[in-house]
Formats: C-alpha cells, structure tokens, sequence
C-alpha cells in the first residue's frame, strides 16, 4: 500500500501466552473505500474466561462497525476513536448485565488516514508506540497505579514493571465509572516511522530501545514472531497473553 512517499506495510500476532485461555483480542482492520486508511486495535479482556473474551471481543465489534461507516473525507478520526470507546464500553457493561459476569477490557487503538496522518486513543494499560528510525518518539501512558506512583516521582519505570501491583488498572472498558481515554494526534506519518499498539504481556518483557531496535530491523511480520517469542522465553512459564498490531511506514524505492 503505497502513499505519501512510503509504503504502509502491517502485521499483527497473538499468542495465549502461559494462560489457559485467550483473552486478548487485535485487529488490523483496512477501510473499505479508502486506500491508505487502517485501524489497528489491541484489547485486553479481564474477568474471567467467557467474561474477558466477550469483552474483547465485543471492543473488536464496535471497532469494526464504526470504521466501515468512517468517510476519510468527512469524518472526524479522533470523534471516531472516542466513539469506539463509548460504545464498546455501553455493549460490555450490558453484557455483564446479561451474563452476571464482570467483562472489562483495554483499548488500544490508532488510525491511520490516507493524508498520512495519525490518531490514537487508549484506557487501561495496553499501549501504544510510535517510533522513528529504532527511535523513540511517543508512547501511551497506563492508566495503572503504579503509573501514578511513576507520574509522582514514586517510582521508576522500571520499579514500576516488577512492582507487586503493577497490574491494577486505574480505569478501563466496562467497570462502573466512565473509561479514561487518552488521545494523541501525529500530523504527519513519515518513511521510517513504526507504529506498535500491545498488550501488557508484550511491553512488560522490553525496554523501549529494544522495541525500537527489533521493529525497525524487521518487517512487521518478524518482529511480530520475534516480539512474542521472546517475550514467552522472558516470562519463563508464567506470561500473560500476549497481542501486538504493528504498521511499518517505509521508504518508497526510486
């Protein structure tokens, strides 16, 4: 998919991890009508076996409906991704009602226009990355205690990645309070650019120099494989299920 002096390239990879069941859901979604237009969206379904996976499952749903109504042209790609949160956490909370289970789930999300640029939404603590050249430029910041305490000057990111309550989400789709969502807006995507939305069971396990490193010396694909095996050998038998959506911005040869 070639546009905007690069060419678009995506892959996306998930893998149960140590867990007995999948929760984690992704998706890269390409536009019906517009060339050069794609979603990427990682959820993290929490409560319970069915519970977490209807929740996920129901973030895909929302995700995918709102997109193939989305006009490029028309529409507002940061009222889309807003919309995409609200829904999705009115159809979870309703589920729950339905099934006397506690579905909740993380979003993260980022849509790419065929103008090449970018919008970003995320609640909880799946997350987004957006690199330059093995570079980090931007990434989400959890929604998560110990992400306060690091907001604070409490405790260092990587305090915070072994902390004994680093998996305590401060807002997320489907509890009872209105989710958090966190927006960001990248005017202009350019040739060396990458951009990784992941669950929690990928980021935990790197550094972002790491990240940076692997997704710009392999294709979306590989460093999809690679990001995942790696990540299974680092949790050594106790790893969470693990979700990444990655879309390349290359070069174009000429």
């Amino acid at each position: 998919m070639a546009t905007k002096g690069y060419r678009l390239i995506a892959a996306t990879g998930i893998h149960k991890g140590d867990r007995e069941y999948q929760q984690d859901q992704v998706s890269m979604l390409t536009h019906p009508r517009a060339t050069g237009c794609v979603l990427g969206v990682v959820a993290d379904g929490m409560g319970g076996r069915s519970g977490g996976r209807k929740a996920s499952d129901q973030v895909m749903l929302t995700a995918k409906q709102l997109f193939e109504r989305y006009s490029p042209d028309h529409d507002d790609a940061g009222t889309l991704l807003k919309q995409v949160v609200q829904e999705a956490h009115i159809v979870i909370k309703l589920t729950a009602l339905a099934s006397e289970q506690e579905p909740h789930s993380t979003i993260a999300a980022f849509l790419v226009n065929p103008a090449g640029d970018c919008h970003w939404v995320h609640a909880g603590d799946s997350r987004i990355y957006h690199f330059h050249n093995g570079k980090l430029v931007k990434r989400s910041l959890d929604h998560s205690y110990v992400q306060t305490l690091v907001d604070r000057g409490e405790l260092t990111e990587e305090e915070a990645n072994v902390h004994p309550q680093s998996n305590i989400l401060m807002g997320c789709l489907g509890a009872d309070d209105d989710p958090p969502s966190d927006h960001h807006f990248i005017p202009q995507l350019r040739p060396g650019d990458v951009l990784m939305a992941c669950s929690d069971g990928i980021w935990h396990y790197f550094s972002p120099n790491e990240l940076g490193s692997v997704l710009s010396s392999l294709s979306p694909r590989e460093a999809s494989e690679f990001l995942i095996e790696k990540a299974r050998s680092r949790g050594h038998g106790g790893g969470d299920n693990l979700s990444l959506a990655i879309a390349k911005f290359e070069p174009l040869e000429g």
